[in-house]
């Protein structure tokens, strides 16, 4: 099957959660003391976090190609699939949006501490939240679509599984004990980063 250069962009999803792992996984080399199991991710790129610099620069291509790869998405899905799941990636890009200029507008004003800094209530009560709410219905929207269309229930599977990696970071963060709680957070930030990789393997296969 040939593709156009819309589907071939579509990679860029898989470059993106690449990305964002390498800064994840070698950003606490510039950030002597950093413990990984009771730590946020976002401590890695606090306005002063030691690692800040070095997260700028494994991340570099994670905001760019995931955003890329999603529009591309919502680009070649018109008139495709069913209208539920379009609206559904059509929330999940929104969410993108969102988190790419909330967090970059607002990153912790101190790493280990997101305390009553007008940025850190951005970060936490705001873009948090804003990220959180479109990125559940926005895949409960393409459970709903994908299992309703057997041609599309691979799609809600995924999403399922997105959903449930979500759920284990928020329930978990709130009941481990606080030396495991950067465990369970790290289901929840892979799980959005996942998912936009898998929309663009989809993407690059035609949805088929």
């Amino acid at each position: 099957m040939k593709r156009t250069p819309v589907q071939w962009c579509g990679l860029l999803g898989i470059i993106s959660l690449f990305s964002y792992a390498a800064a994840v996984l070698f950003s606490p080399l510039a950030y002597p003391g950093y413990q990984w199991m009771s730590q946020a991710v976002s401590d890695l790129s606090a306005s002063n976090a030691p690692s800040k610099v070095l997260w700028g620069q494994l991340a570099s291509l994670y905001d760019i190609c995931g955003i890329t790869s999603v529009m591309m998405v919502c680009v070649f899905i018109q008139g495709k699939l069913n209208r539920t799941i379009r609206i559904g990636i059509y929330l999940f890009a929104a969410m993108n949006w969102v988190s790419d200029i909330g967090y970059a507008a607002f990153p912790l004003s101190a790493q280990g501490n997101a305390g009553t800094a007008f940025q850190d209530i951005m970060h936490v009560y705001v873009v948090t939240a804003l990220v959180v709410l479109l990125s559940v219905l926005s895949l409960i929207l393409i459970m709903a679509g994908g299992y309703r269309d057997r041609r599309y229930r691979y799609l809600a599977g995924w999403a399922t599984a997105a959903l449930l990696f979500m759920l284990v970071g928020a329930v978990g963060t709130g009941i481990v004990p606080a030396a495991y709680f950067g465990i369970p957070e790290r289901f929840s930030v892979f799980a959005a980063a996942g998912f936009n990789a898998v929309l663009g393997v989809c993407l690059y296969r035609g949805f088929n």
